[in-house]
């Protein structure tokens, strides 16, 4: 039988030959904000303003949160000054009692004791109203957040997830989010706090006394300079500690994901030293970063002293000229204690709003990452499948630069059993990865029933093949409802069915719950052979009209596979399929064999043409059959 009436054509060269087809923050605000690349943004401004256009869905609720803030941040700046009144009438009515010529007018006292209370308890509620209203916002931001990296994640190319960390994802949707929320639910409302503080106590500060005013300011300078020379000396430390936090993150989650590799090396002394080395390091840098930043309390509070120390002398001196009454010093010296607190949490939320941007980039840069190629605005639907694939001189390269796909030519008719085998790095895998779209082709076709796979939408595509793989993925849930991940809407009975056609049924029934058993997050309480036949099912319940094969039956025993190929045998009739195997003795009655090699296809036809034609393939059919005598001897 030819080629021609078996309707399949493979390149262009006969069996054997070669054909055209080619080869193929600090620990601040509640714990260690781990951004792995540092803590400064590349660019604040920038980074910013998008954060800024991102908060604009929220403007209403910000411009209250404002408005409230400053408001309870002024009624407890007057608060002071009122008090001060019933401070100079206390006196006064002391003095005169001495003199024998008045009484203390506690009434008077008593209204302003609560006036002052009744303003302290307004800016209380509005603080808490404030609080309330703003950490709903910031909730509400980082719900979005996730959100939309939660989506991006499903629209992002392949390639990206093959050279970014996992862990480097992760922080992304957890630590940088957080340091964004907590920037949001604290220190914006903190900033307005600590300015409108600033402002109002220097206008009050201004109309009790300018003189004793400016001896007040003259440790704004002193205190600037000490405040500039601690966050120099301490950004570096705290920079080396998020740095390696992030080095342990990523170590910890190396060595417990592969905990069982690491132990069967006897790796454990050097994982021990490796986090040693990093912890020492972490240790030595988050010390000196929190002992220097730990600093500025104590030496702001000393600054503050003598400012204190200089406002009680001169305020005592003006008393005795009358230019001042008691009262405007007691206040006056409230305000003093209080100035200095919020410049220095203004000079810290500045650092603040450097992590924040350092986080907010690193979000708004994943964000922006280049996304899969846009569907296609008049996607194909097909009222009925036939399974035909066409590869039109395809060419790929997971890198421009490099090409290890070239002018990859084949035509498969409806319902063939088509295998790809080959050495390890042969291109098999990337040929299935170009079938379903998971990369797009740098040039040529690839066309299921006569139309060009990018003119299906993604889905669509998808949804024509089940797919089988080396590595199994199952996720934390019962086996019931890991088989139904092929079909959702599948019944029970419809996923037992496809568990007798796996050989699932059998030792699924020996389990204590059945298929009501939950599998963990790493899938320990089941074998990797279980793993395997449980994805074949899930593929089998999806009924598709083409498979996809890659190495299915790597992690069975020998009985078991003999099995499977008995049900995929089943399976398989009447659907186009694609098998990838290393044990060629799985693939002697595929319809026609593809033999790949660096990219190219070396040979084709069936088993007992290649075999008779002494070339590549029967070299490694030869091999492992010698290999697998040797083992049996």
């Amino acid at each position: 039988m030819s080629a021609q009436d078996r309707n399949t054509t493979f390149g262009r060269g006969p069996v054997g030959g070669r054909g055209p087809m080619g080869g193929h923050g600090p620990m601040g605000r509640g714990g260690p904000m781990a951004m792995m690349k540092g803590e400064k943004a590349h660019d604040f401004k920038g980074t910013m303003l998008k954060l800024i256009k991102y908060l604009g869905a929220y403007r209403v609720p910000i411009v209250v949160v404002m408005l409230v803030a400053a408001a309870s941040t002024l009624f407890t700046i007057v608060g002071p000054k009122i008090l001060g009144k019933a401070t100079t009438r206390l006196f006064e009515g002391v003095m005169s009692m001495i003199a024998g010529t008045g009484s203390i007018d506690f009434g008077y006292i008593g209204q302003i004791l609560l006036i002052t209370g009744g303003l302290y308890l307004l800016s209380a509620a509005l603080s808490y109203l404030q609080g309330w209203i703003m950490t709903g916002v910031s909730m509400d931001i980082t719900y979005r957040f996730r959100k939309d990296i939660s989506e991006k994640i499903n629209r992002m190319p392949l390639k990206y997830f093959d050279g970014t960390n996992h862990g480097e994802i992760l922080s992304r949707v957890t630590n940088d989010v957080d340091t964004v929320s907590q920037t949001l639910s604290q220190s914006l409302t903190q900033i307005i706090t600590s300015v409108t503080s600033v402002v109002g106590v220097l206008i009050m500060m201004f109309t009790i006394n300018w003189l004793m005013t400016l001896a007040a300011l003259l440790i704004v300078p002193l205190s600037m300079v000490i405040i500039g020379l601690v966050v120099n000396q301490s950004q570096k430390y705290f920079k080396q500690q998020q740095d390696y936090l992030g080095h342990i993150n990523g170590h910890v989650e190396e060595m417990f994901g592969g905990h069982i590799v690491m132990k069967a090396f006897n790796g454990e002394e050097k994982s021990v030293a490796k986090f040693d080395s990093y912890n020492n390091t972490l240790y030595e840098s988050a010390w000196k970063s929190q002992f220097l930043s730990g600093m500025m309390f104590p030496v702001m509070n000393f600054i503050g002293n003598l400012g204190y120390v200089a406002v009680c002398i001169l305020g005592g001196w003006l008393a005795i000229k009358k230019a001042i009454t008691v009262g405007d010093i007691q206040a006056f010296i409230q305000y003093v204690r209080s100035f200095t607190q919020p410049i220095m949490q203004i000079a810290n939320i500045s650092n603040i709003l450097q992590q924040t941007a350092a986080a907010a980039e690193r979000v708004f840069e994943f964000l922006n990452v280049a996304e899969e190629v846009p569907e296609t605005e008049s996607p194909i639907e097909l009222a009925m499948v036939d399974g035909r694939v066409e590869f039109k001189d395809v060419h790929f390269g997971y890198s421009p630069d490099k090409i290890i796909i070239n002018d990859f030519c084949a035509a498969v008719a409806p319902g063939q059993k088509i295998a790809i085998v080959g050495p390890t790095g042969a291109g098999k895998t990337t040929m299935v990865k170009l079938l379903m779209r998971f990369y797009d082709v740098n040039s040529g076709a690839i066309q299921v029933d006569g139309h060009d796979i990018r003119d299906f939408t993604r889905f669509d595509l998808r949804k024509l093949f089940g797919m089988v793989l080396q590595d199994t993925w199952l996720y934390n849930g019962t086996i019931m409802e890991n088989i139904r991940y092929g079909r959702p809407d599948a019944t029970d009975e419809e996923v037992v069915a496809a568990a007798r056609a796996a050989h699932v049924d059998h030792f699924v029934r020996t389990l204590p719950e059945g298929y009501h058993l939950v599998l963990n997050e790493e899938t320990t309480n089941i074998s990797q052979g279980q793993m395997q036949l449980m994805t074949i099912a899930r593929a089998i319940l999806a009924d598709p009209k083409m498979l996809i094969l890659d190495e299915a039956t790597s992690s069975v025993d020998t009985r078991t596979e003999i099995l499977i190929q008995k049900a995929m045998d089943n399976l398989l009739k009447g659907r186009t399929s694609f098998i990838i195997a290393h044990r060629l003795s799985t693939i002697r009655n595929a319809d026609w064999i593809l033999v790949m090699n660096n990219g190219d296809i070396v040979e084709q036809g069936k088993h007992e043409e290649l075999l008779a034609h002494n070339g590549f393939y029967a070299e490694l059919y030869n091999s492992q059959f010698e290999n697998a005598q040797m083992a049996a001897a």
